[in-house]
């Protein structure tokens, strides 16, 4: 025996509704590993030269090479009508860093075997 049934009746239809921020928008792009021998890091990504003695632009921190970062956030900062890429970092120290100070990783694991290959 085959039983078939079916309804007029229309479902209530919840509407779609997007989200504020971007679909590739993420607060988490992966790990980064620095790769030179000794960076400040940034409160600001603005800040290309530091004032040595501000407190609005103290420097939240220094990071070494080999140092393992989480990225957090990218964004693109035009400095000199040239645009730049920074990340902001969460390691030892958070704050922004320029992009091409780190290389970037899917994994921790990644970063982290990578850091172990820069020899410190």
């Amino acid at each position: 025996m085959i039983l078939m049934s079916a309804c007029d009746r229309k479902k209530d239809e919840t509407p779609v509704i997007p989200p504020l921020t971007s679909p590739l928008s993420q607060t988490f792009i992966g790990f980064g590993v620095v790769n030179v021998s000794y960076t400040r890091v940034a409160a600001q990504p603005e800040e290309d030269n530091f004032a040595e003695d501000s407190a609005e632009n103290a420097s939240p921190g220094y990071l070494r090479r080999g140092s393992v970062v989480r990225i957090l956030q990218r964004r693109l900062v035009k400095s000199q009508e040239k645009p730049e890429s920074w990340v902001l970092v969460n390691g030892s120290c958070t704050g922004w860093l320029k992009e091409s100070l780190v290389d970037i990783y899917d994994t921790e694991s990644q970063a982290r075997t990578a850091s172990e290959s820069m020899g410190r």
